[in-house]
């Protein structure tokens, strides 16, 4: 699908934790290359935030997660690829099981951090969640 530069998208990240940390992935996508990133994607026509976080999950670390709590949202323009996306962001737990990279021509793998211990540079919509003074925990 082709997107115009002048219609936002929505996208959704899941902040999933477990034991105090958050999963970030890094990314080897053409959007972000080289940035940390939570796991998430494109909302599908239809879909529900909710129902959107857990297939993406699933999808890039094999994760399953539980009940979702909404978050805030970001507003990124990205103007030397010509996007606009509007990001509404999630927390979930994992309870179990170890994230695999399941798209690794999107994402070089995941890991757990402390929110305050991020490593840089960030995503662009988590970079504006983080300087909004958000924390999750």
């Amino acid at each position: 699908m082709t997107v115009e530069p002048s219609h936002p998208r929505v996208g959704i990240a899941a902040i999933v934790i477990r034991d105090g940390m958050v999963l970030l992935g890094q990314r080897c996508s053409a959007l972000g290359n080289g940035t940390w990133a939570l796991p998430g994607g494109h909302l599908e026509f239809g879909e529900s935030i909710e129902d959107c976080a857990r297939r993406e999950v699933l999808e890039e670390t094999g994760l399953t997660i539980g009940a979702i709590t909404p978050g805030p949202c970001a507003n990124n323009v990205f103007v030397a690829e010509g996007r606009h996306y509007v990001t509404l962001f999630v927390i979930a737990e994992a309870h179990a099981g170890e994230p695999e990279a399941r798209e690794p021509d999107k994402c070089a793998g995941w890991s757990w951090w402390r929110w305050a211990e991020f490593p840089a540079p960030l995503f662009p919509s988590l970079e504006t969640l983080r300087q909004s003074g958000f924390t999750p925990l």
